[in-house]
């Protein structure tokens, strides 16, 4: 184990398992009364406010040894019921410093090779019920984070919605997506991509499992946000994947290309440089601690000069192409979709690392889009915005311009590509509404419809604060969620090239046709900015 952190409440209050019970030992007397049968054994969980849940379920071997870097493997079977009752370690991962609007989101576990696990919270178990089933994929690009935070928490969505909500760990950085094809040879082919083949596992669990916790694996939606959403969007372009899911939700997280082979091995010689490693070395690599590569990542990071990127890489096997690279992936052409941002996603993704961006000044403004627009075009696009958006400030400006370059120009262009595709329908949406906290500074930031979506504002009071406004966001937002992963249809026009509906989630929502479409033009003559995750 690497590390502790504090139990939070909620793991408590569902009857926290101590670390033995959690690696399957029964425990002594406890409050647990759920009993569910799994392909690999029986597991016990407890029941809260009416709704089953099992946390920790493993669906994965360790990753750890002879399985680091290889795609994932199955679970081995155990024979005595399982206590299914704290949620697994997380994947390993560098520290991050979390911004003051997300304080209420906590996780609760220690870091792990032994990462795969998931969490599935219920109304019923064996009723025969067909119920819908929402997968979702955790945030922090394809680094950090976990499966396990409590704004993931399920139980309203199955009290509102009568669904079955999986969240899943798997492996992240370097342990997911090290990219070793050309140094370690075919043994290694599809070292790239592993932390994807691992929700690839989680959904053949899904699939193999669910109806035993009342769910339809006919009917599943995978869904999730920034790097969760940039996941979607690659599992989207996956053979693999292929029948495992049925809709796709991608909020703030579009993620249009992967990286090539050579960008990747790149990234990887980069890492086993700073580890004193030879590039051949891979077999020393495998054996290192976590730890220290842990450190390796963390010095390769911030050492000057352009940064590895661990990433899904376009390897032609696992990932076959860009995966929304030239054209929407055909083979989730089928899959009906819904797309979406939040109005000023920087306010948190730039705002939070560099609050300077907070008081700028008109030079302050030209200096920090340098890394957004291209210097020729820095000028054209500060002049059209303030022609649209008169009383802006720099600072509004700045984040208006850089989240459309960041997050919504990406979003745009899936959601056309999966429409020209003349396949299943696709839906666009935006979060406008304003955040009260800390003053109003936030505006609309990056994640703050995750509070919505899972109907979780009790839990979100830093990021949405109190009273009755954000609840009844939430109402409408978690409403349209179920609608769509019950019928694929969330309950607006869909996007279609030329009327380009998009429903506008604020105090009073609606539906605007072609919205933003005066930032769009002028935004067009620049090439989509790549993201790095």
């Amino acid at each position: 184990m690497l590390g502790r952190r504090t139990l939070i409440a909620t793991g408590a209050a569902l009857g926290a398992a101590s670390p033995a019970a959690a690696a399957g030992k029964k425990k002594g007397p406890a409050a647990v009364n759920a009993l569910a049968e799994t392909h690999r054994g029986k597991v016990r969980g407890a029941i809260h406010e009416g709704i089953r849940v099992f946390k920790g379920i493993p669906y994965g071997a360790s990753t750890a040894a002879a399985n680091r870097f290889k795609a994932p493997k199955p679970p081995k079977p155990w024979t005595d019921v399982r206590d299914a009752l704290a949620f697994g370690p997380m994947a390993p991962q560098g520290s991050r410093e979390l911004a003051s609007v997300m304080s209420s989101w906590t996780f609760d576990k220690d870091m792990s090779e032994d990462c795969l696990v998931l969490n599935v919270w219920t109304p019923a178990l064996r009723d025969q019920r067909k119920r819908p089933v929402m997968v979702w994929f955790h945030g922090g690009g394809f680094a950090s984070l976990s499966g396990s935070r409590n704004v993931f928490d399920g139980t309203r969505l199955c009290q509102k919605g009568d669904v079955v909500v999986v969240t899943v760990n798997h492996r992240l950085n370097v342990f997911g997506y090290l990219y070793l094809g050309r140094l370690g040879g075919a043994e290694f082919a599809e070292s790239g991509n592993v932390g994807m083949l691992d929700l690839v596992a989680a959904l053949r669990w899904v699939h193999d499992n669910i109806a035993e916790f009342g769910g339809d694996p006919a009917n599943v939606t995978v869904f999730g946000q920034s790097g969760g959403g940039a996941k979607v969007s690659t599992l989207m372009a996956m053979p693999q994947a292929r029948g495992l899911f049925h809709k796709a939700i991608v909020q703030s997280g579009s993620h249009l290309e992967g990286l090539t082979p050579d960008e990747a091995t790149k990234h990887a010689t980069t890492l086993m440089g700073v580890l004193g490693l030879k590039p051949n070395e891979v077999a020393k690599l495998r054996a290192l601690p976590v730890d220290t590569i842990l450190a390796g990542m963390k010095k390769a990071m911030t050492a000057p000069g352009p940064k590895p990127n661990f990433s899904p890489v376009v390897d032609q096997h696992i990932l076959p192409r860009g995966p929304w690279l030239p054209e929407g992936p055909a083979v989730s052409s089928g899959v009906p979709m819904m797309i979406g941002t939040t109005r000023t996603e920087t306010t948190l993704l730039v705002g939070a690392g560099d609050p300077s961006t907070f008081e700028l000044d008109d030079a302050g403004l030209r200096q920090k889009l340098a890394a957004w627009v291209p210097e020729r075009d820095v000028g054209r696009v500060i002049d059209a915005f303030k022609k649209m958006q008169p009383s802006a400030t720099p600072s509004d400006l700045f984040f208006a311009i850089s989240t459309d370059r960041r997050v919504r120009q990406q979003a745009w262009t899936q959601a056309e590509r999966k429409a020209a595709q003349n396949g299943a329908a696709v839906w666009l949406y935006e979060v406008d509404w304003a955040t009260p906290v800390e003053g109003g500074k936030w505006r609309s930031p990056h994640s703050l419809e995750l509070a919505f979506v899972f109907d979780n504002v009790a839990k979100s009071a830093a990021m949405v604060g109190t009273g009755a406004a954000p609840q009844a966001l939430a109402d409408r937002m978690s409403t349209a969620w179920l609608a769509f992963a019950r019928s694929g249809n969330p309950g607006w026009a869909p996007f279609k090239a030329a009327e380009r509906a998009t429903m506008v989630f604020d105090t009073t929502s609606k539906v605007v046709n072609d919205f933003r479409g005066d930032e769009r033009a002028v935004l067009a003559p620049l090439p989509v900015y790549r993201v790095s995750r």
